[in-house]
């Protein structure tokens, strides 16, 4: 009888624990293809407090841009490597300031997304 039981639990914890791992898996990938990093508006968002007043809405350029020469985001001359993006993103580049004080590599990273998106609006 005992043996029978010892079986018993054997075969349902065999048969049970492949199953709640794979549950946990499954749940884990899920999550974190929910979770991918700053959403879109997030990322538009910053686009708007920190790029805008200078490139425009757009990234065609503002007023303010324009008159310090700021090239258009949109087009293929600014549409460098996404490294040499977020390096400009992070140190600035002639009057642009530099971000990487205020911005996280997750954000920087979104935004030369964002800013491939702009080519794309053209």
């Amino acid at each position: 009888m005992l043996r029978d039981n010892n079986r018993h639990t054997v075969t349902c914890t065999s048969t049970i624990l492949p199953v709640v791992v794979s549950v946990l898996l499954l749940l884990t990938v899920s999550t974190l293809r929910a979770n991918p990093g700053p959403d879109k508006a997030a990322t538009a968002g910053t686009f708007r407090t920190k790029c805008a007043m200078c490139h425009g809405p757009d990234g065609a350029g503002s007023a303010v841009g324009k008159s310090m020469n700021v090239p258009d985001l949109r087009s293929s001359v600014v549409q460098n490597t996404d490294a040499e993006l977020a390096q400009i993103i992070s140190n600035g580049k002639g009057g642009m300031p530099a971000f990487k004080s205020s911005l996280s590599d997750d954000q920087m990273h979104a935004l030369v997304t964002y800013v491939r998106s702009l080519h794309q609006k053209k």
